[in-house]
Parts: structure tokens; sequence; C-alpha cells
């Protein structure tokens, strides 16, 4: 029997196309990679001490999509290297190849940390950094954020970090920072960061204080229990070394402001004495009134009487009503000890 070149093409074709798709097992459409392709990495950090220094990230929780993920095949690390002399701020970041860091299991709670860390550094070169994250060999995140440094030995941490609570406000101070972490002698000028935390874990970057060793925290919540860092900052050719933390300090801010002075005092004569009367005060913490009297022939007044907030008049009868007495009202708030009131205005009724 004679085939046809075309028949004998045809059937091969088909013969490779069942090959293709049944043996290899595709019996569905492939994957859509949007499915399974992570979120890129907002949070990618870095720290240094004396022995190089330390990256960290979390872990992806979330596709592209907004599915969930429970695992991470592998991180892509990229890091790029630039010599001071050489570094322009306009130019494109010199990324070389990737280091491929085995990724594993997502944990619940959504808080793995992937880490790195590297001795391998060099005074005077500008080190940039980025990651990206894989579900499989071809479903790969975008870039990461990027962090970039200077690398120089850090500075020592500051010592003796003292905090005092003032109304809405903190005072910090500190000694400055005078060696390497190598035990060199400081040659650079040094900043300092300020950082602080409400639960003493999660320490978040508040100011700089400059060369300065001393700041001041304002606008805080009185009662409010504040926790706080220093980090020395070397300054090297214009660039950021960050180095040691100091101890924790803790510090709880205080009211220190008075209710506001009360007005419209009156005074009129009863059959028994004397009845003050004045306007209620506004203050949100206002707890009560101290009442105060002296004699016509007195230049010191004393506190005959105490009313709580809620109440604006006071009964005098421990005087005659015929004498004549000069009385003034100041208003106090609930703190431990109270922050009490300038004197009202006196008054007195004249026979």
């Amino acid at each position: 029997m004679k085939i046809s070149f075309g028949a004998c093409h045809a059937g091969a074709l088909m013969l490779v196309g069942v090959l293709f798709f049944g043996g290899c097992g595709y019996k569905t459409l492939p994957v859509p990679p949007e499915t399974i392709v992570p979120k890129a990495i907002e949070d990618l950090r870095y720290s240094v001490d004396e022995k190089g220094v330390t990256l960290t990230w979390s872990y992806p929780v979330e596709t592209i999509k907004g599915t969930d993920l429970t695992d991470i095949a592998s991180f892509e690390l990229y890091r790029a290297v630039v010599a001071l002399d050489s570094y322009c701020s306009t130019c494109p970041i010199p990324f070389g190849e990737p280091m491929v860091i085995p990724g594993g299991m997502i944990n619940t709670d959504g808080r793995r940390k992937g880490i790195y860390e590297s001795a391998l550094l060099r005074s005077g070169e500008k080190y940039f950094f980025k990651v990206r994250s894989r579900t499989s060999w071809w479903a790969a995140s975008a870039d990461s954020n990027i962090v970039t440094f200077v690398w120089h030995m850090p500075a020592k941490a500051p010592d003796s970090l003292q905090a005092e609570g003032g109304d809405r406000s903190v005072s910090l101070q500190w000694q400055a920072a005078t060696q390497l972490m190598d035990g060199q002698q400081l040659d650079l000028p040094v900043h300092y960061q300020v950082l602080r935390s409400l639960d003493g874990k999660s320490f978040e970057e508040l100011a700089t204080a400059g060369s300065e060793t001393s700041y001041t925290d304002a606008s805080l919540q009185n009662g409010q229990k504040y926790f706080y860092k220093i980090q020395s900052v070397l300054q090297v050719d214009g660039n950021a070394v960050a180095g040691g933390m100091s101890k924790v300090a803790t510090a709880v801010p205080v009211d220190l402001t008075a209710p506001e002075v009360p007005t419209g005092v009156t005074v009129i004569s009863t059959g028994n004495g004397f009845k003050v009367f004045w306007e209620k005060g506004t203050a949100g913490d206002l707890q009560g009134y101290h009442v105060y009297r002296r004699a016509a022939d007195q230049k010191k007044k004393e506190r005959i009487g105490d009313v709580q907030a809620i109440y604006t008049i006071f009964e005098d009868t421990t005087v005659s009503a015929d004498g004549q007495f000069y009385y003034s009202v100041t208003a106090y708030d609930s703190m431990n000890p109270a922050n009490e009131s300038k004197p009202s205005a006196e008054a007195t009724v004249r026979h």
C-alpha cells in the first residue's frame, strides 16, 4: 500500500502530541501564575554590629491575588557593592546574581522571619540588598524594598540612659559614645537615634537627637508607660552607620497641670455665718475645691473646707456673720499628689 508524505507527516504530529500531553500527565490547564505568586516583601531590615550585618524580613503570607500561602520554596537575596568614591546616586544599582536561601512552612500567625548574616564587609563601601520569594521555580515575587548602608566599624552604644516623666512628656539623657565597637577611640562624628515602644518589645524610630545627648519626647499620654532606647549612629562621609543600642529606660508622664482658677466667687451673709458660691469648673479630672478664709486684720489665709466637684457652695458657720472676712477658692484634680490651682480673687461681704 502506498502512503503519501502528507499523511505520514500528519500522523507523526498526532503521535507526538499524544506522547507530549498524555505521557507528561497534563490532564488540565496549568495553574495561572498569579494564583501562587507571593506578594512582594515590604519589611526588609538590617542591623550592623562589629561582626557584620544581619538582614531580616517577614515571610509573605498571601499571593498577589490575596489567597493564603502555606510555604515558601526559597528566597533570592541580591547584593550590590559600590565604592564610596565612585558612588552615583542616579546610576542603576549593580545587583549581581542572587544567593538562594531555603524557605519553609509559613507560621499560622504570619510572623516567621527570614534571616541572613554576612561578615564579608569592607570599610568605605556602600552595600545594597533586596530580596524576592518563590513558591516554585517559575513563580517569584516582585522585588522587596531596598536597604542600603555604608560599612564602617560601628560606634559603641551610649551609656547611662535615664528617662524622667513630665507633664505629657518624657525627658531623656545619656552619656555620649566615645569608642568604636573594637575599642578604638572615635575620630568621626556620632549622632543618636531615639527609639520608643509601648510594650518594651517592638521599638520604632522616633527621632534623631543629632549630636546632642538629651531629648524631650512631647505630646504623650499621661499615665502611659513608655520604653526608650538610644542608638549610636556614626557619620561616615555623609552616610549613617548604625551602631550600638543602649539599655532600655522607662518613664511614665504625669499630669502636672492644675485645673483652671475658679471664677465668680460670691459671699452672702446668713444668720449663722457666710455662704460662699462660685462657678463650676470644666476640667475633665476635676476632683474638688478648697475654700480659704482670712480675717480683715490677717494677711495669711487658712483653708477652712473642702468641697466635692459636683458642688459649688460652702457655708462657713465658724465665724460671726457681723465680722468682715475674705474668701477665696482653689480647684484641685485627681492626681496623687493633687495639682491645685491658684486662688481665685477674694470676695467678702461688707457691713
